[in-house]
């Protein structure tokens, strides 16, 4: 048995009803596990079990309860409709609507406007369309006048009977009976002027004459195409962050083949092939870097503004963008495995899913339809009994059916989750899921994984203590010489230290590994040795005094003291330690503002766990657990009543990720860890778990707005327009004004779903060009009674000689809290050291208006 998940489009849908409708009938296909219609992006997803039924059975019970269906990407692809046809189409209905309605509404209604103002009426309308011996012509026309508006807004009466006969009326059953009631009536009234004319009734032609309805089907048709065609723009709109993202990737690409250059399209690329990225280019697919060195705008992708510098064996993502040099490759993953194509899946499987709070709506929208019908024919009766004429009992019941269209109900959730979803993607946020989305705003709990959440995941040095007589710089040049041929996490920190700060190493001979202890090497003649206190106990070194309460305190604080000697004594301790994001702290703030319970969760030891629980605040730090105990920690939060969301970036998070309410995964984490999440962070910035929550906050929000909306209005407009307040303020609602309203209905309730589009998830905006360049912190001192200096690379183009230099070096001088400044016009860089103070943009501006571009920030 194998469960598998398609993707339908469905055609002929309407409004709330229409979904409600498709989901009912696929539900009970044997098989079939679970549905969810999407209404606005007129698609269904469906998992079911393969050996019980198929596709065509599923396209059987949508096509029997009166729509059409196909599976995505494999037949009739050319039935899908884009966005930008949809609203061509609709504009072009509106267009022959509008046409032939003014010279319909003009003649059936200009009399009043002329008895009104006292004007004469022109002459051939007195000659051939007024009076009753003219009412014969003066019908007749309406109705071949209103007959293209029929002919344009045919799909309205196909959908709307068809539907209706299945059993499963919707929104243009409404629209269909209602228009066709007063379209049947005029009609009906045509005779009974012939019959009145040709037996001297004048009195039954006058009563008929004046009570045509043909304008009032007219305008009902032309007002709701109105209201369909904003709302296709409207709906145009929320995908438009899909539409960007599709629109990233490249079409074509240059690749080598046979040792010649050759563009090909971008999706024949195969995993291997070696392709060129120019400046200005983007990555067709993910791929390694061979050669070259650049730096890449990836802010599409991650949300990053900065762009990141990339170099032999560095990653590339798909549709990052080339700023400076040239650039070979190697592709790794093309075509749907590309990061840029999982990102646009994830995202459009987001929009089409349906979070819980959609049910309700669908739920009423199931039985809606059907009861506003029984309404609408109780009305008539009513008024009929009430001894009113036919004509005002019909007039209340059709304005009754077009009132209660409800589009707005189905639209209201749809419309807000796509466009939270992709605002969401704008920031590096991708949410997989409607359910995911809504659970977020409940979040009470949330439970974070230590190393590459919270930390770096990459230890760092972060004291340097040296004994009498030795130097910091001696002492990195025989740390980094002895642990440079080592693989361990530890000694790469200490060789990445020495790089930082320019030292020479050299080169160790007869190097020994002391397993789990350190390891010992000469240098110049010189026996030296790097580990712990158990080495130094076996080479009967003495270690004691205030190095050894030095090294432990460096240990209470959750640091790695790691010990260097010679064959006599200690030279000085270098800790070691996984250092907390620069967010991090931040992040676990907003999150106790939000009223969440932060809890950290690792497997480290005690000493180093509450050492990083107290940097980034969190009180409640559990240690030394395994994996699977990570995931029992979850499932016992969850027991007690807490709705919780686990953050990890390893294999060992999964089973946690899963087993949670909202499992979010840190995007540099493993494949493992992303794939049992709800949530991705592109940014592996603990910072946005807060900015999901956020997003997902303003999206229920938004979704309440519009349902309160959407039942509001029905509450109020069926009353009225079944004529409640009539009989004591004589306040009657006519069917054209009717239409109107259910047609601002639909685009009041997406547009209150288009404000997400500006929510600030943030302090950086992803709309905006101008964002400030954070500064990366490459080289920094900090020493008694001094600043924090930072030292920055700028990568410029422009320079072509030694005055340029000497203008972009001046021009960074004068920006204030700048301590020196170096340029190069053969890197095209300024390397600037500068205070905490000194922002990136500063530095920026000053290039800039100098007359030289800035590329990027390193």
């Amino acid at each position: 048995m194998e469960k598998l998940k398609e993707k339908f489009a469905v055609t002929g849908m309407t409004c709330s009803a229409c979904s409600s409708h498709v989901e009912k009938s696929v539900a009970k296909v044997a098989g079939v596990s679970a549905v969810s219609v999407n209404l606005l992006t007129n698609s269904m997803q469906v998992d079911f079990d393969d050996k019980s039924t198929d596709s065509a059975k599923i396209i059987a019970a949508v096509e029997d309860a009166g729509y059409g269906a196909f599976v995505y990407g494999k037949e009739k692809k050319q039935q899908i409709p884009s966005a930008k046809t949809a609203i061509a189409n609709m504009k072009k209905r509106l267009i022959i609507s509008v046409v032939f309605l003014l010279p319909l509404l003009y003649l059936s209604m200009g009399h009043m406007m002329y008895e009104a103002f006292s004007w004469k009426m022109p002459v051939f309308m007195m000659a051939y369309f007024w009076g009753n011996a003219s009412a014969h012509a003066f019908a007749f026309t309406q109705l071949l006048l209103l007959v293209p508006i029929i002919l344009a807004n045919q799909n309205y009466f196909k959908n709307g009977f068809k539907t209706l006969f299945k059993g499963n009326p919707n929104m243009d059953s409404l629209i269909a009976i209602g228009a066709g009631a007063a379209i049947v009536y005029g009609i009906f009234a045509i005779y009974r002027i012939g019959y009145g004319l040709g037996y001297g009734n004048i009195a039954l032609v006058n009563q008929y004459r004046l009570n045509l309805y043909f304008e009032s089907a007219g305008m009902i048709l032309t007002l709701i195409t109105v209201g369909k065609f904003l709302e296709a723009r409207s709906k145009g709109k929320t995908s438009e962050a899909i539409t960007k993202l599709m629109q990233l990737a490249p079409k074509t690409v240059t690749v080598i083949r046979d040792g010649k250059e050759k563009v090909i399209d971008a999706a024949q690329m195969l995993v291997g092939d070696v392709f060129i990225i120019k400046p200005g280019e983007a990555a067709a697919v993910d791929g390694i870097v061979l050669e070259g060195k650049s730096f890449f705008d990836e802010s599409a992708i991650t949300g990053e503004s900065v762009p990141a510098a990339k170099e032999k064996g560095d990653k590339l993502v798909s549709a990052s963008i080339n700023k400076t040099g040239l650039i070979k490759a190697k592709a790794v993953k093309v075509g749907e495995d590309t990061t840029l194509a999982q990102i646009i899946k994830l995202v459009e499987e987001a929009s089409s899913s349906k979070a819980p709070i959609a049910k309700l709506a669908d739920k009423i929208a199931g039985v809606f339809v059907p009861v506003v019908i029984g309404i609408a024919v109780l009305t008539a009766i009513f008024w009929l009994g009430m001894g009113y004429e036919a004509e005002f009992a019909i007039s209340t019941a059709i304005a009754v059916l077009v009132i209660s269209c409800p589009c707005a109900l189905g639209l209201a959730t749809p419309v807000a989750i796509m466009t939270g979803t992709g605002r969401g993607a704008q920031y590096g946020i991708l949410i997989k899921s409607g359910e995911a989305l809504q659970t977020a705003h409940k979040i009470d709990t949330i439970v974070l994984d230590k190393t590459g959440t919270i930390t770096q995941g990459k230890p760092k040095v972060t004291d340097i203590i040296c004994a009498d007589g030795i130097t910091e710089g001696s002492l990195l040049a025989i740390a980094g010489s002895i642990e440079k041929g080592s693989e361990h996490p530890l000694a790469e920190a200490v060789v990445n230290k020495c790089s930082q700060e320019n030292i020479a190493l050299t080169q160790v001979t007869d190097s020994m590994a002391h397993f789990g202890r350190g390891t010992e090497g000469f240098l110049d003649g010189h026996k030296y040795y790097a580990g712990n206190e158990k080495l130094l106990q076996e080479c009967h070194i003495a270690f004691n005094g205030k190095l050894y309460d030095d090294a432990c305190n460096l240990a209470k604080q959750g640091k790695t003291p790691l010990i260097f000697a010679d064959e006599k004594k200690i030279l000085g301790i270098i800790a070691v330690a996984d250092t907390i994001k620069e967010t991090s702290k931040q992040a676990v703030q907003e999150l106790k503002e939000y009223g969440i319970n932060v809890v950290m969760l690792t497997g480290d030891s005690e000493a180093a766990a509450q050492a990083i629980g107290r940097q980034a605040g969190i009180e409640n730090v559990i240690a030394g657990v395994l994996p699977a105990q990570k995931e029992e920690q979850v499932s016992s939060l969850k027991q007690k009543g807490h709705v919780v969301a686990m953050v990890g970036d390893g294999i060992n998070d999964a089973p946690a990720l899963a087993a949670a309410d909202v499992g979010i995964a840190i995007g540099a984490g493993t494949d493992v860890a992303i794939d049992s999440a709800d949530i991705v962070l592109m940014k592996s910035d603990l910072l946005d778990a807060a900015k999901a929550i956020k997003l997902s906050k303003a999206v229920i929000l938004n979704i309440k707005e519009n349902l309160f909306w959407a039942f509001f209005y029905n509450i109020i407009g069926i009353p009225l327009a079944a004529g409640a307040l009539y009989l004591t303020w004589g306040i009657k609602l006519n069917p054209m004004f009717a239409a109107a309203a259910m047609s601002l209905s639909s685009v009041c309730v997406v547009t209150n779903a288009l404000r997400l589009k500006r929510l600030r998830l943030g302090d950086s905006n992803p709309d905006r060009k101008d964002e400030p360049m954070p500064i990366s912190n490459i080289d920094s001192k900090e020493e008694k009674g001094e600043n924090k200096m930072k030292t920055t690379t700028i990568m410029i183009e422009g320079m072509s000689c030694g005055h340029c230099t000497s203008r972009v070096e001046k021009a960074l001088r004068q920006v204030n809290g700048v301590d020196s400044v170096k340029v190069s016009l053969d890197d095209k860089n300024a390397v600037v050291s500068a205070g905490e103070n000194v922002t990136a943009n500063a530095l920026k501006d000053a290039v800039v208006n100098a007359g030289y571009d800035v590329v990027g920030l390193k």
